[in-house]
Order: structure tokens, then C-alpha cells, then sequence
């Protein structure tokens, strides 16, 4: 569990992500490492430059060499959308913020994954 409480909304959804949906989303390293930054942002909302900045610090640490404006190219392309269409995320591409909204069923296992992987 997280020690500290934070303001994050929860989005009002039909239904709870299923199992394969949740783990489909986290099959992917910098989506995970993209929803580490989200899950732990104090309100949820964060840059997308910011969010790029914390994937490139954490794939640097295991030698991978992407620059971080590929990295917010494939954020925004590939893993936001992802992560928008499962309504775990709201993209606003004008102002290219992220505001994360909260999914128990997810977290259970981003927190598992987040210890196993970074901390």
C-alpha cells in the first residue's frame, strides 16, 4: 500500500478493467514506467514532457539509449491512447497533459510490478 494519500479522482466507469485488459496494459515496459510517474504524481495530472523525462531516467538506468523526444512521440501515439481507450488516462493533447484516474484493480498490480521493477 502507498504511505502517502493522495487527490486522485476516480473515473466513473461501467465496469472494472478485467484481468487480461489490466495486464495487457502493463505488459509494456515504458507504459508501465509512463503509469509509475502518473500513479505516484501528488493530483494524478501530469506533462507529457514530464512523464517522458521520468520514462528516459528509468530506461537509461537499464542502458537503453531512446532520446526523449521518441520517447514522447511513442507516448502519445502509442501508450496514452492505450491507456485513454481502457479509461485509466485523459489525454488533452492541445495542452499535452495526462490526468490519471484511479483504478483499484489496476493499481493492485502496478504497485507490485512498480516494487519488483524500480524500487
Amino acid at each position: 500500500m502507498r504511505e502517502t494519500e493522495r487527490e486522485t479522482p476516480t473515473l466513473p466507469v461501467a465496469e472494472t478493467p478485467s484481468l487480461d485488459l489490466v495486464f495487457d496494459l502493463l505488459a509494456d515496459q515504458r507504459r508501465r514506467y509512463a503509469l509509475y510517474y502518473l500513479y505516484d504524481s501528488p493530483d494524478g495530472v501530469a506533462a507529457v514532457d514530464e512523464i517522458a523525462a521520468h520514462v528516459v531516467s528509468l530506461e537509461n538506468e537499464s542502458h537503453a539509449d531512446d532520446p526523449q523526444d521518441h520517447v514522447v512521440t511513442t507516448l502519445q501515439h502509442v501508450h496514452l491512447p492505450k491507456l485513454e481507450d481502457a479509461g485509466v488516462v485523459e489525454h488533452d493533447p492541445r495542452s499535452e497533459t495526462v490526468r490519471y484516474w484511479s483504478q483499484p484493480s489496476l493499481e493492485e498490480w502496478l504497485e507490485h510490478a512498480q516494487h519488483k521493477e524500480v524500487l
